[in-house]
């Protein structure tokens, strides 16, 4: 019986070059992707890392994305490489010139100095729509939906859709008990043999269905 696509190939949709299984194509250490997560650009998804952008093995930041994520063409993420000081008088970055100016970092911790804000974090489950942008450090929720061209600074939650520039919460997709009962279900973390045979749940509104499915999944282990 077939059980959906396999994960480690790079081109799962025949006789189309252009959606790449994200995972298959990374070298960066510092990137982390889920099964199943995909990239679809016009012009080259094997470039995705080109728009990881200010990324330095230095500063220790991590790109993380889930499972079954879907990234659309022009997706960039700002890492934690592009800030500048900004209590200072001059945001100018001096010390990178060397040549006696790299004397103003001497006796100070990198991340003490320059702002750092953590990994960035995407969820399973979610959809980053054409030319969007991820600033350094935010966490987008599992089933989060960021719309086309949106600049996403702040945290997303799980299941928010969210647009604009900045971005801002548009709409919740479910009410916030629903959230609880699709967190707790986490179906992009089941089997693929069970996400199978549960597809007609996954793609409907049927939350109880659902949960059904998890629970005998769980009895069946």
């Amino acid at each position: 019986m077939l059980n959906g696509p396999d994960p480690a190939v790079m081109f799962p949709v025949e006789h189309h070059q252009k959606l790449v299984f994200l995972k298959n194509i990374i070298t960066r250490k510092n990137i982390e992707v889920g099964d199943f997560t995909y990239y679809d650009d016009f012009v080259d998804p094997l470039g995705f890392e080109n728009n990881v952008l200010y990324h330095f093995d230095f500063i220790g930041d991590k790109l993380i994305v889930g499972k079954f994520c879907a990234i659309a063409c022009g997706v960039k993420f700002i890492m934690n490489g592009a800030n500048h000081e900004i209590k200072p008088v001059s945001t100018y970055p001096f010390a990178i010139f060397g040549n006696g100016w790299e004397r103003i970092n001497d006796g100070v911790i990198h991340g003490d100095k320059y702002p750092y804000k953590g990994d960035t974090i995407i969820g399973s489950d979610v959809w980053i729509g054409y030319d969007a942008t991820i600033m350094p450090g935010v966490k987008i929720g599992n089933g989060a939906i960021i719309g086309t061209r949106a600049l996403v600074t702040k945290d997303v939650p799980d299941y928010a859709v969210v647009g604009g520039n900045p971005a801002k919460i548009i709409r919740k997709r479910f009410s916030d008990s629903d959230i609880e009962r699709l967190l707790k279900i986490a179906w992009w973390d089941w089997s693929v043999e069970n996400i199978t045979a549960n597809l007609h749940l996954i793609n409907s509104i049927d939350i109880v269905g659902l949960e059904n499915a998890r629970f005998l999944a769980d009895d069946l282990l």
